[in-house]
């Protein structure tokens, strides 16, 4: 019994974390800055009705299983990907970033932060269960930041905290988050909206995320560690070759 649940566990593991199995036929990840662009997502059209996410389906299938990326999430980092580039042609956005920046945060809304109470992308693309960071006390490391959305976002009327698979907290929320899936709020728990949100705070400032410059600028914004920059690019570059993120 103890051994069929260290299996099991381990199988768990390797989904999770996206860890290839002994013997797979992995590329070496370049390092350079920024990362190369993934294939990009075909056109279509952003100003729909409803999840336009869902039209980029025949083109991230594929990508979704070499990558071990939940399909919902491949199609919302594309989605953002192509509103961005119409919304702030000069950013260059590209959408193997906003992967390399949901592996780290969340495992592309599947890691709560607890070992045994994984998260999963319902169908319409919303994180089930939520997912809620720690507060933002001062403590443990941690910044201290004050309630600044009554508890709206992250059930916290004393401290902010981190939402959702991008993980913002809720001021940020109130300045980047936009509605991407058509149904005219935006949630940050929800893949699409999430994304796109992530897009706005990437590009924001006139940014050009295709110079080293910016692109680093931009993900020291997100979150400002050398480490998390390094696991950002490494996860995307990883994307680029059409492999799983490892770390």
């Amino acid at each position: 019994m103890v051994i069929v649940l260290i299996i099991v566990l381990s199988f768990w593991v390797i989904s999770l974390f996206g860890i290839d199995s002994p013997g797979s036929n992995r590329r070496p990840v370049p390092t350079d800055v920024p990362p190369a662009a993934a294939v990009a997502p075909p056109a279509i059209d952003v100003h729909g009705p409803g999840r336009t996410s869902d039209l980029l389906a025949e083109w991230a299938e594929p990508i979704a299983e070499d990558t071990n990326i939940d399909p919902q999430a491949v199609r919302a980092y594309g989605n953002a990907a192509l509103i961005a580039a119409e919304a702030w042609p000069g950013c260059n956005l590209q959408w193997n970033t906003l992967a390399g920046i949901g592996w780290v945060e969340t495992r592309h809304g599947t890691y709560t932060g607890k070992l045994f109470d994984a998260a999963e992308l319902d169908a319409n693309g919303v994180v089930v269960p939520p997912i809620v960071g720690p507060a933002l006390d001062g403590t443990q490391g941690f910044a201290r930041i004050l309630d600044t959305d009554n508890g709206h976002f992250d059930n916290d009327t004393e401290f902010d905290r981190a939402v959702g698979p991008m993980q913002f907290i809720p001021e940020s929320w109130n300045r980047f988050g936009r509605d991407a899936n058509g149904d005219g709020y935006a949630d940050p728990q929800q893949i699409d909206d999430a994304a796109l949100g992530a897009a706005n705070l990437l590009c924001s400032g006139g940014r050009d995320l295709s110079t080293a410059e910016d692109w680093q600028s931009a993900i020291l914004g997100y979150n400002h560690s050398n480490d998390y920059l390094a696991r950002v690019r490494d996860a995307a570059a990883n994307y680029a070759l059409r492999q799983a993120a490892l770390r």
